[in-house]
């Protein structure tokens, strides 16, 4: 019982990891603060 149920947990994981692949993210990509800057900087420049 306790081999197979290792057995199964790590097919579980395994099968969970591939959704997750699958699945992507609709969080926005990550801008540091110092590239935040620049867009504002260059905003203001078109704007002015």
């Amino acid at each position: 019982m306790n081999r197979r149920k290792k057995i199964f947990t790590k097919l579980k994981q395994k099968d969970k990891r591939a959704n997750a692949k699958l699945h992507k993210s609709n969080k926005p990509a990550y801008i540091s603060k110092a590239d935040r800057e620049k867009l504002a900087q260059q905003e203001a420049e078109q704007e002015n």
